[in-house]
């Protein structure tokens, strides 16, 4: 199988984030895309604004019925900071025979030189990065430096392309607190959670 690795806070999921998955499977011709909440972003530390149980709760919700996408909750259950590489490593070690596709987005391309043993990710997975219509285009400069024109050049071939998505999980904790509509921007059932557990009331820090 080529199974995808999509990695994310998803403080909340929402539609943009349903939009890139299924455009990365299509693009990527992958057989299954593992949706895989941080504990702790070593780049993003003090951010989440749910509780990790909430926040995967939220996933299984939006991905219902969707039988390509699993929800893995490995780092959560790991606990601590969550690094890629660990990550990448077990996944590779219960599915050997298959070919992982670490997905991940634009913005953080220039942050690739500064993640731990990036070698190893590379050596686990094939890295491919998904460009939203309307961004700037992508810096690949201190990716270049780091790592070579050739693993450049196979990064762009592997580019994903989804449309211009006006959504953001900052944005809609401050529509949350700010007593806004977040209808059609996250699954209603998502929504319906959020209402629920009176989410994001306090918490709307970008």
């Amino acid at each position: 199988m080529r199974i995808g690795v999509f990695g994310g806070s998803f403080d909340p999921v929402h539609l943009g984030h349903l939009w890139i998955a299924e455009s990365a499977i299509e693009t990527l011709g992958l057989d299954q895309l593992r949706w895989i909440p941080t504990a702790t972003s070593p780049l993003k530390q003090d951010r989440q604004a749910a509780a990790d149980e909430t926040r995967v709760a939220m996933l299984r919700l939006a991905l219902g019925g969707a039988d390509q996408h699993i929800v893995d909750d490995r780092e959560i259950r790991r606990g601590d900071v969550s690094y890629t590489v660990d990550t990448l490593a077990e996944l590779k070690a219960e599915f050997p025979d298959d070919d992982l596709v670490l997905i991940v987005g634009s913005d953080l391309v220039p942050t690739l030189p500064k993640w731990r043993r990036l070698q190893d990710i590379l050596s686990l997975a094939q890295l491919s990065v998904f460009h939203r219509g309307g961004e700037p285009p992508i810096d690949f400069g201190g990716l270049e430096q780091a790592l070579g024109a050739s693993v450049v050049g196979r990064l762009k071939d592997s580019l994903v392309e989804v449309p211009r998505i006006e959504v953001s999980s900052s944005e809609i904790r401050q529509r949350v607190a700010g007593g806004k509509s977040i209808r059609f921007r996250v699954p209603h059932a998502v929504e319906m959670l959020i209402k629920t557990e009176s989410l994001y009331r306090r918490s709307a820090e970008a």
